[in-house]
């Protein structure tokens, strides 16, 4: 990986084991929303495929197919799904312009620090199977207007190609 990516290069220009490293692993993206009435709704429910004392995917590459729910995050599509992702992850951050958070394992070198910090979902989240419809009201976590959320325009990183020509 390049050093300091995450601050010299737009989110387009990563490849593929920088883009990976981005995620810091707390497992919040992977929560069930509902998104309704320009309304979304975040359940304390894992997706099927998260393992949530790990919060890593079962069957990372084989996700799309498996949980039609599941969304790709590429940088193409980070502007489309930015007001779902959680305030501190790498991704939302960066595509806003803002730096990555203190505790953050490209930052620390390890995720000791935003575990301690309790940004993770092993300490609240439930299995998807353990819930029925009928009970998932009792599990919401919040809810937030989409449509404040997308109103925030993101701030223009300069690429690599812009800096070595300035």
């Amino acid at each position: 990986m390049r050093e300091f990516f995450w601050e010299r290069y737009s989110l387009g220009e990563l490849n593929h084991k920088e883009w990976e490293a981005l995620c810091d692993g707390c497992g919040q993206c992977c929560l069930k929303r509902w998104v309704k009435n320009d309304e979304v709704t975040v359940f304390s429910v894992a997706c099927e495929l998260l393992d949530i004392d790990t919060a890593r995917c079962l069957d990372y590459a084989n996700r799309l197919k498996k949980v039609p729910s599941c969304h790709d995050l590429t940088p193409e599509t980070v502007p489309e799904y930015a007001a779902w992702l959680p305030q501190t992850c790498a991704y939302r951050r960066l595509h806003k312009g803002k730096s990555l958070p203190s505790w953050h394992p490209l930052l620390t070198g390890d995720r000791s620090r935003m575990r301690k910090k309790g940004i993770k979902v092993s300490t609240y989240a439930v299995p998807s199977g353990s819930v029925s419809r009928r009970q998932k009201a009792r599990y919401v976590i919040a809810r937030f207007p989409l449509s404040q959320l997308q109103t925030t325009k993101p701030k223009a990183r300069r690429s690599a190609r812009a800096r070595n020509n300035a």
